[in-house]
């Protein structure tokens, strides 16, 4: 090495656990002593090399020096050429085996980001051998491609890789979403401590780490008590990119996590599924060990049967999860168009939705209403859906930190949860939910970092104890699979659509309703109308033209009523017309007209002062007739109807009131919704639709007031606030 100067290259800085998740592991200006590397440009001009291998290859290094001017085995010569000048930036390595000075070794090469780098790693077990490996490897494959199930895929691959290579120990990781992982699978010397279904924290493999692991998908650690070998180069030349590299030097924290768990050498080899790391296979020997890079590329090829075969697995058992969504979904559809009320259906249908769901409990919604198929309290049931906000997407909860703060102390073991709104307009939830899984963890190892004295300083250092750590877990259900979460986005599609079409149906059904209420019924309604005032008043029997009259006019009064929920459905409002109105007054009015006409029923009325606000008085008078005929129908007899009229600041507010319990509290919920089960076959009031109240909130919202309910002492209060007319 004459003439030209040469120092080391720049190589990673000097790390502990505060920054080797920063590590540039994959330039450590050094590699393992059991080989030399040599680096070229891609037009063949030697561009750096390890320290050693002037001494290991019998050459004379100069930068700059043509490939073809070194004293190299012929065989190496021929295959540098292959991945010299113009052409793919980045290749798969290629090996062929030579012999320097007595010596056989592997000459592994692959070009990578602009370079060619020739690595000749020491072989000690012969040709013969190898091929022996390699004929137990082909057979491996056969079998492994044979496995139904990823359990006994792992198991077998652990025993037959311990078989190839050697190892003490091999062990099968699967990975976790949070990137922890489980030793699922192990193979090992009888006289060794098991690690099978110990779990390992995320932070033993860095993100960077995790990056080379699906690059470069076998790493080999010969001896852990090795010396790193620098790089040399010219003092102007780049750092080496060593991703591809054999005989990368690691990172000392990684070396000093092996010596802390006994382990002399190792071995990883990735299992990559769709550029994810989905596991690792790894090996571990408790002295030195060279593998031939022959039979450690048999061992990669095993990995990616494995990924392979796991892919292939995973399918299936998707598919077949989606296959039985899709039938369920369908179904489900089918009956929704045909079927009057959801939550029947939704009912019906609880026990197909949870197989295919994987979950444990179904809570239904629908206009105030709930549906449970599985052991959740009714009152938590309405408590989860109460929780939830107003979206139209899916709702995924899978942790008790998930959920909104006041309903946490009352889920008890729900804390899964999967919600489908499918009718956002009535409330309309299919709420999914999974139960807490209280698993007990056992790490390898306490997974806390903690302070000592370490060979690198004192710092935070690896953890020295790999005995099994217990740990019990709370508050998490299992995740949501990707599957059954894109089959939920689907059946949500499918649901809402079906809405959407049961609502047209329905909107076209009322229409023509409407049209009928509104023509064909009110000119008859009429005329039978003035027929029985033609009885009352000359008939023997006025009571029947009385009969008649009343009888007619409550009909009437539904009609009107049908017509104002079509038109505030309709989105059409009710045409309201403002002016000023005395409310004082209009209030006097209807209580007169009450007095008269039900002299039987005390009626109290209190006014403050005259209250002018800016309303419709037939849509107005409509709303305090509603509240009037509700506090007569469900006042206590003989008590007095109180109405008060007040302002209060800038609101004019009317109180209606009526001796009575307070409303239960589920009613209150539906208070003012249309059609409520409460108001329908009520024995205090027979010809109620459920209707009134929904329409006077309309009015009321209408003049931008509002009408509320309260309990107060023995009384049943219904408040209507209006703004005062501003007259300055």
């Amino acid at each position: 090495m004459k003439g030209t100067s040469v120092v080391p290259m720049e190589h990673g800085r000097q790390v502990d656990l505060l920054n080797c998740a920063d590590e540039p592991i994959h330039i450590p200006g050094s590699i393992q002593p059991h080989g030399a590397l040599l680096f070229f440009n891609a037009e063949g001009a030697l561009e750096g090399w390890s320290a050693n291998a002037g001494a290991l290859l019998g050459v004379e290094l100069e930068p700059g020096a043509p490939y073809a001017s070194l004293a190299l085995p012929p065989a190496a010569l021929e295959l540098l050429l292959d991945y010299l000048g113009p052409g793919d930036a980045e290749l798969t390595p290629s090996t062929v085996p030579v012999c320097v000075n007595g010596t056989d070794y592997d000459c592994v090469v692959h070009a990578a980001f602009g370079r060619v780098v020739a690595e000749f790693e020491q072989r000690e077990v012969g040709a013969d051998e190898v091929a022996r490996f390699a004929v137990k490897a082909h057979a491996s494959i056969d079998r492994l491609r044979r496995q139904k199930t990823i359990d006994g895929l792992l198991s077998i691959a652990v025993d037959q890789i311990r078989e190839i290579t050697g190892f003490d120990r091999v062990m099968a990781y699967r990975f976790r979403p949070d990137d922890s992982g489980d030793v699922v699978a192990e193979s090992r010397r009888e006289d060794l401590v098991p690690y099978l279904g110990q779990r390992y924290p995320a932070s033993d493999i860095p993100a960077q780490a995790r990056r080379l692991y699906i690059l470069n998908t076998l790493r080999s650690i010969v001896d852990v008590q090795y010396e790193a070998m620098p790089l040399l180069g010219a003092p102007d030349a780049m750092a080496l990119d060593m991703s591809h590299s054999v005989l990368r030097s690691v990172s000392p924290v990684h070396i000093e996590y092996l010596k802390n768990m006994g382990v002399g050498a190792s071995m990883s080899v990735s299992i990559v599924i769709n550029g994810r790391l989905w596991g690792l296979i790894a090996c571990h020997h408790m002295s030195r060990k060279l593998v031939p890079y022959s039979i450690r590329m048999a061992a990669d090829v095993l990995a990616q049967v494995m990924g392979s075969t796991i892919h292939s697995i995973e399918s299936r058992l998707e598919s077949q999860m989606v296959e039985r969504s899709a039938s369920t979904r369908t179904k489900l559809v089918e009956d929704l168009l045909l079927e009057d009320d959801p939550l029947e259906t939704f009912g019906r249908f609880a026990d197909a939705i949870l197989a295919a769901t994987q979950a444990q409990a179904q809570v239904t919604s629908y206009y105030g209403r709930i549906r449970v198929h599985g052991d959740v309290p009714e009152d938590l049931a309405e408590a989860i859906v109460a929780s939830l906000p107003e979206t139209h997407d899916l709702v995924v909860r899978e942790k008790l930190d998930d959920w909104p703060e006041p309903v946490r102390a009352r889920l008890g073991k729900w804390v899964g949860l999967l919600a489908l709104p499918f009718d956002p307009a009535a409330n309309g939830w299919n709420v999914l939910l999974r139960v807490e899984q209280i698993e007990q963890v056992a790490w390898g190892g306490r997974p806390e970092k903690t302070t000592t004295f370490g060979p690198l300083g004192e710092r935070l250092t690896p953890r020295g104890s790999f005995d099994a750590w217990y740990e019990t877990v709370r508050g998490h259900a299992h995740p949501w699979e990707s599957t059954i979460l894109a089959n939920g986005r689907l059946t949500l599609a499918e649901l809402v659509r079906v809405m959407t079409s049961r609502r047209a149906q329905t909107e076209a059904t009322r229409a023509q309703l409407l049209a009928m209420l509104g023509h064909d019924l009110r000119d008859p309604l009429h005329s039978i109308n003035m027929a029985g005032m033609v009885l009352e008043k000359g008939s023997a029997q006025p009571t029947l033209g009385k009969r008649i009259q009343s009888s007619t006019s409550r009909m009437q009064r539904m009609i009107s009523q049908v017509l104002d929920m079509s038109r505030i459905d309709g989105g059409l409002g009710l045409g309201v017309t403002l002016e000023p109105v005395n409310l004082t007054a209009l209030v006097e009015d209807l209580i007169d007209e009450a007095r008269l006409a039900y002299p039987t029923i005390p009626f109290q009325l209190t006014c403050d002062e005259p209250a002018m606000v800016n309303a419709d008085s037939g849509r107005m008078g409509q709303v305090l007739s509603n509240l009037l005929s509700n506090a007569r129908h469900h006042g206590e007899a003989g008590k007095p109807v109180r109405v008060c009229v007040k302002v209060e600041g800038r609101e004019a507010v009317v109180d209606v009131c009526n001796t009575g319990a307070p409303i239960a509290p589920e009613i209150v919920t539906t208070l003012f919704n249309p059609f409520k089960r409460a108001s329908l076959n009520n024995p205090r009031n027979r010809t109620g639709m459920g209707l009134g109240l929904y329409i006077a909130q309309q009015i009321v919202r209408e003049h931008h007031g509002e009408i509320a309910y309260r309990h107060d002492g023995n009384e049943v209060i219904f408040s209507v606030r209006l703004p005062l007319l501003d007259q300055t």
